[in-house]
């Protein structure tokens, strides 16, 4: 059972950062795609950044946080990092870990194709 542990949440204030943390239960590079999710209450699920590890690596961005969101993994530590800079109240959500081990044709922001999650982590932005 794969186990996966958010941590990094917190409340700031608007145009300031944030890092998420992920520590995976097995080596990151035992899933082909690892990262983020995010759900804001009454609101859909939604992809925030990804990883694809394999065909070399490849990180994917959802356009509401392209430019200020980096997301990085960690091999050593088995722990895959988002740094949120530039906060806006819009990012406030519960920030989900997400993992896939098979490897998987497109939909890579789409949460539907993840069997992974972690618990959760909140971060809350105030204007």
């Amino acid at each position: 059972q794969v186990q996966l542990v958010e941590s990094g949440g917190e409340s700031v204030e608007a145009g300031g950062s944030l890092r998420l943390s992920c520590v995976a239960s097995e080596k990151v590079y035992s899933y082909s795609r690892l990262g983020w999710f995010r759900q804001a209450p009454g609101k859909e699920r939604e992809g925030v950044a990804m990883i694809l590890n394999h065909d070399g690596l490849q990180y994917i961005y959802a356009t509401s946080v392209r430019g200020r969101f980096t997301i990085s993994q960690d091999a050593a530590k088995n722990t895959v990092y988002l740094q949120m800079d530039s906060l806006r109240p819009e990012d406030t959500a519960t920030y989900y870990c997400a993992a896939r081990k098979d490897y998987l044709y497109g939909g890579v922001l789409s949460p539907a194709l993840y069997d992974n999650w972690g618990q959760g982590t909140q971060v809350t932005v105030s204007s």
